[in-house]
């Protein structure tokens, strides 16, 4: 979000952005959408690339409670956190503030019922029948959780993935070469695998990628200077090998280096590759602003999910109190 909140002071670097996309196979979706100024060819920022969180699961685990793979459908999904419960081997997702986890799964839960925050034109547009859908859901996936997911924070699902207390979650490719680097857990990492979340209603799985932004603000001294630099570092020889680096983390903003060889490193890592073109964004479906930033800062869609998770509020009074709370960010 940091070009829009920062568009009065932000980058003039649209002839970067234009010789990249023009070199390097044009910009990835998301780059897109958090680059550029809404509905505008305008480059706020120019994108280095975006995360995504998908299903961590062990597959032993999984097989054991009778799936080769991880359902696209909500029931089918169902399913299988219930077979994992019943084999002790439970499923955990955050229900707490936790900045990247949370809103992931919390955005997930609406955007694959059909749910959305705003509407096109930023209209306040989550108290609908498909949130409310999407938390009668919650309510049935909940009691697979392991105890203490509505206190969790973004490194939690991490500690009780590694320790075993949990057998699926969702989580950034970190926790796998976490588990990959150190001889104690490395046997968990063999087992470890990563999946899609599942699609429901939606038209592919619902990513909401964490997007890396790079700006020239026009008080900068050397602004020249600043806009040569970003293209430099995304130009191949510099870009590729910082790609690399980063073992699947941060997915690609330009589309060629979809052929980077990073992602064939590593067939676990192939669900990663593509998280740029995610059709999905934080603020889904309205313009990426300041209101839509704020509203995953404040955490709304998180406390909607655990007020019903908690049995603190029904589905239709948590999805009212969201609306009044994000009512209140899309005022300002």
């Amino acid at each position: 979000f940091l070009p829009v909140l920062l568009r009065q002071e932000g980058p003039a670097a649209i002839a970067g952005a234009e010789y990249l996309g023009a070199r390097y196979g044009g910009w990835t979706f998301l780059a897109q959408k958090y680059g550029k100024k809404d509905r505008s060819e305008t480059w706020l920022g120019i994108p280095f690339g975006g995360g995504i969180g998908p299903v961590t699961y062990r597959r032993s685990a999984v097989q054991a409670a009778g799936f080769d793979a991880i359902p696209e459908d909500h029931a089918g999904f169902l399913r299988l956190c219930q077979g994992l419960k019943r084999n002790n081997k439970p499923v955990g997702f955050a229900l707490g503030n936790a900045v990247g986890d949370g809103n992931a799964f919390a955005q997930w839960l609406v955007w694959s019922h059909g749910g959305m925050l705003v509407d096109e034109e930023g209209k306040v547009a989550i108290n609908s029948r498909q949130t409310v859908d999407a938390l009668n859901y919650l309510r049935e996936l909940y009691p697979t959780f392991v105890n203490g997911t509505l206190s969790w924070l973004d490194v939690s699902n991490n500690r009780a993935f590694s320790s075993q207390d949990i057998f699926l979650t969702s989580n950034g490719v970190s926790l796998y070469f976490t588990l990959k680097s150190d001889p104690a857990t490395r046997a968990i990492a063999e087992d470890t695998d990563h999946a899609p979340m599942p699609k429901g209603l939606a038209s592919a799985a619902p990513h909401t990628a964490t997007v890396l932004n790079a700006m020239v603000f026009k008080h900068t001294r050397y602004p020249n200077a600043a806009k040569a630099f970003l293209t430099f570092m995304l130009e191949a020889e510099q870009y590729d090998p910082w790609l690399t680096g980063c073992i699947g983390y941060w997915g690609q903003s330009l589309n060629a280096y979809r052929q980077s060889a990073v992602w064939n490193s590593d067939p676990k890592l192939a669900v990663f590759a593509d998280a740029m073109n995610s059709p999905f964004w934080s603020g889904f479906r309205g313009p990426i602003s300041v209101a839509s930033g704020a509203v995953a800062a404040d955490y709304v869609l998180v406390q909607m999910c655990a007020a019903v998770a908690s049995g603190q509020a029904t589905p239709e009074a948590a999805a009212r109190e969201a609306e009044r709370r994000a009512r209140r960010h899309y005022r300002a």
